[in-house]
């Protein structure tokens, strides 16, 4: 998801999910990338492929969220699987949540870190 440019050595990643109230993980890059797939391709089965995972890994993670969002994600039919209205608006607003703390964090480190962690070592004055 990232397109960062910058001129520093260094650039700080961070990973963010949403997880329930036991912890458990309801939303993240995985399943993010899940959803994109089986919207692309229109099956579980050419995502589950396409990410190098099982169907049942695939469905297993989907049924998971499904429960702890108490939403459904899929609409299936003999032609295959499409995303329901509300799966497509959890893609773009975990887009929009990601590209946000990628541009804040950035920000961020380059105030209080980048140029510190690439000044000269043999500058004396640190």
């Amino acid at each position: 998801m990232s397109t960062r440019k910058d001129n520093h050595p260094f650039v700080i990643r961070s990973k963010i999910w949403i997880a329930d109230q036991d912890e458990q993980i309801v939303f993240g890059l995985g399943r993010y990338k899940i959803l994109e797939a089986i919207h692309r391709l229109g099956s579980l089965q050419a995502a589950a492929q396409e990410l190098k995972m099982s169907y049942r890994a695939v469905w297993c993670r989907i049924k998971t969220t499904e429960e702890r969002l108490q939403r459904d994600l899929l609409t299936r039919s003999n032609r295959g699987s499409s995303l329901t209205p509300f799966a497509m608006q959890l893609l773009k607003q975990f887009r929009r949540l990601q590209a946000v703390i990628e541009t804040e964090s950035d920000a961020i480190f380059k105030e209080l870190m980048a140029d510190s962690m690439s000044a000269d070592p043999n500058d004396k004055n640190e």
